[in-house]
């Protein structure tokens, strides 16, 4: 049975995930803008002072793998449309570098400003993290969701959650933080160069 969580809310992963699957969902309210949304996950690998160590730390769609494989984007959706998961990152705790302490989950508007696009016109958003069975599992076993049901009306970047390492053991944090100016101020903020 999921855990449902409320922003600001922690809770330990099972400790016997090796493998996770996070899930990112949504829906566009109606829209007439002439252009489709382009929502974008992303991972930040991040060491203990916040930041990324490297640049394969940031895993987007230009760079589906983080290092040693520990973080994997399994590929863009370019319109978000259907039922269930749009955008899936998998972790494997085995694989996870030693210095890295957290994960930043993030979602962006590619090409908001140019659309006129923002959260506010999003709705139905969550993030699912689920137990994978082995590398081949899709779907997982759902340990705990969390839904966005806050209203950024003007946010183009979204801090969705954390997981992050803590007395050897990971958490799930579910933070639902907006920022604007999209993917380029969320890479600024995590110190990635762009």
């Amino acid at each position: 049975m999921a855990v449902n969580l409320q922003k600001g809310q922690r809770v330990t992963l099972d400790n016997s995930m090796k493998l996770a699957l996070v899930g990112l969902g949504w829906d566009i309210n109606r829209y007439d803008g002439g252009s489709d949304f382009d929502l974008d996950a992303s991972a930040f690998l991040l060491g203990e002072n916040g930041k990324v160590l490297r640049d394969e730390d940031f895993v987007f769609y230009n760079n589906l793998r983080g290092r040693n494989g520990a973080v994997v984007h399994t590929g863009d959706n370019l319109t978000g449309e259907g039922d269930g998961d749009d955008e899936v990152i998998t972790i494997d705790f085995t694989r996870m570098p030693e210095e890295i302490k957290k994960i930043a989950i993030c979602v962006t508007i590619h090409d908001a400003a140019a659309r006129r696009q923002n959260f506010g016109q999003v709705s139905n958003a969550y993030v699912r993290v689920a137990k994978m069975k082995d590398e081949f599992d899709t779907n997982g076993e759902t340990e705990l969701k969390f839904d966005l049901e806050e209203e950024f009306s003007i946010e183009t970047a979204l801090v969705v959650c954390e997981i992050y390492k803590h007395n050897g053991e990971w958490k799930f944090n579910a933070v639902a933080a907006g920022y604007q100016g999209g993917l380029e101020a969320i890479c600024k903020a995590y110190g990635v160069n762009v």
